[in-house]
């Protein structure tokens, strides 16, 4: 090869100058070279050339350097920018990696990537009453998750879940991104009210999500604008629906109304010199459109419905949720309350009434083994290993909720209160155990207590529920 010959012509020109009467051969330069210490030092450079020409060699098959460089063609500036840490990796390069985060893989350009993660999610259950659910095993969630991004501005993120024995399309959406301040997402996604909800079920500090979470919706199809100004301190979203019941996770539209939604959430103290100040976040999130056809039906931490309104009802007319929302996160201890009105117009009958439902929850974490809290949850800051000693992180939660349907659906017959409570109120306690960045145990006990919904529109009988949840996420 051309370069290899340039190498050598380099260490001929070496030896030549070396073995010159003009070159200094020792200390003294009076001094010659013998015969015998003319052929060592020849073999010694013959040795390193070969050497610097194998690591060569090696340098141009992991695309470090191109021929181009020996041969003169490029410029000394044009090595250094590629291994500058900020240049991109040359085109002949395509990175693959492989590790706590998924596989990753990018072009060599950078331009397109594309992330393969997911995550899995097991519970026991166990019911004190039995008549309120067997015990079980189950699957709660199994959702594979490809995401990445495509001519550097344009990302993509594809999320179905297989629980049940069936697919069901959760996330599948493009977001894009010219700038910070203000992204594009159009598809199919989280709209932007319920501040559990939009947490990741990777963090969520309980198996279950809280009793407001039911009044808002899962996931829906639409278009929204969303970014962060003043360096983080406040974001915002605001977008166009299809609109979904409360608790809904819809892929088709079934009328012509259409949900307005938004959400305004400050870090005020982002910025600020104090840290007791810059974990506390605050927002008001609301919903406003039109809605017809099916009711939504409300489950209990436990999963068991409890409330329904009669067959017949319907929506029919303007429905509007409003949401103001907080946390508060400072070293170990964390702190995150929410509170959610949903307003529905409901016809049955001929008879056509607006409800307003409600529902609030208080959730106090703190991190046994002194890492932060935070909205994203604990990162463990040395990962369970019997070889090393080390145990993980360990976190305690509690929490207390409660969901009121309004007194009007039962007192003019939109619901029977033999057969659906009228009140939940939820108390709950946990502890977290984070093995890992990848991996957690948790396991709780929740106490549920009703209004109404029993015989002859006595109380329901209060729900003891004990869960433990084995968790992968990548």
């Amino acid at each position: 090869m051309r370069k290899h010959g340039w190498i050598a012509a380099g260490a001929v020109l070496m030896l030549l100058f070396h073995t010159s009467p003009g070159y200094p051969q020792s200390g003294n330069p009076e001094e010659s070279l013998d015969a015998a210490t003319l052929r060592n030092e020849l073999r010694q450079l013959k040795e390193k050339v070969k050497e610097l020409e194998d690591r060569l060699t090696e340098m141009e098959a992991a695309g470090a350097v191109s021929s181009g460089v020996v041969q003169g063609t490029t410029p000394a500036s044009s090595l250094e920018k590629q291994f500058a840490p900020s240049a991109k990796p040359e085109a002949s390069s395509s990175p693959v990696s492989l590790d706590r985060k998924g596989l990753f893989v990018q072009s060599a350009d950078g331009d397109f990537q594309m992330k393969l993660r997911g995550y899995l999610q097991m519970d026991l259950r166990f019911y004190k009453d039995k008549d309120v659910s067997d015990d079980t095993f189950l699957l709660r969630r199994v959702r594979p998750i490809l995401e990445g991004t495509v001519f550097d501005y344009y990302d993509y993120r594809i999320m179905p879940d297989f629980t049940g024995g069936s697919a069901t399309l959760f996330d599948a959406y493009l977001d894009v991104h010219y700038w910070p301040e203000a992204r594009l997402r159009i598809g199919k996604f989280k709209p932007p009210v319920g501040l559990e909800r939009l947490r990741s079920p990777l963090n969520i500090s309980f198996p279950e999500l809280g009793l407001p979470t039911s009044l808002v919706p899962n996931r829906d199809i639409g278009i929204q604008l969303h970014g962060e100004v003043f360096d983080g301190a406040l974001t915002y979203a605001v977008g166009i629906f299809n609109g979904v019941k409360d608790g809904g996770n819809g892929d088709l539209d079934d009328n012509d109304g259409k949900d307005f939604e938004a959400r305004l959430f400050a870090h005020p103290f982002t910025g600020s010199e104090i840290d007791a100040l810059k974990g506390l976040g605050f927002g008001l999130a609301g919903t406003y459109g039109g809605q017809e056809g099916a009711l939504p039906a409300y489950k209990s931490i436990g999963q068991s419905q409890y409330f329904s309104y009669n067959k017949g009802a319907i929506a029919d007319g303007s429905r509007s949720r409003i949401s103001p929302q907080g946390y508060y996160y400072w070293g170990p201890f964390g702190l995150l309350g929410e509170y959610v009105l949903s307003s529905q117009e409901v016809a049955l009958n001929g008879l056509k009434e607006e409800f307003d439902n409600d529902a609030w929850q208080i959730q106090a974490t703190y991190v046994l083994t002194g890492e932060n809290a935070s909205y994203d949850g604990v990162k463990p800051k040395k990962p369970f290993s019997l070889k090393d000693g080390t145990w993980g992180s360990l976190e305690v939660a509690a929490r207390y909720g409660q969901l009121e349907v309004d007194a009007d659906v039962f007192r003019q017959g939109f619901a029977d209160l033999a057969q659906s409570a009228a009140k939940a109120e939820a108390m709950e306690a946990g502890l977290n155990w984070y093995l890992n960045g990848n991996v957690q145990i948790k396991t709780s006990l929740a106490h549920i207590e009703y209004s109404g919904g029993g015989t002859n529109g006595s109380d329901r009988e209060d729900e003891d529920v004990i869960f433990t949840r084995f968790q992968i996420g990548f």
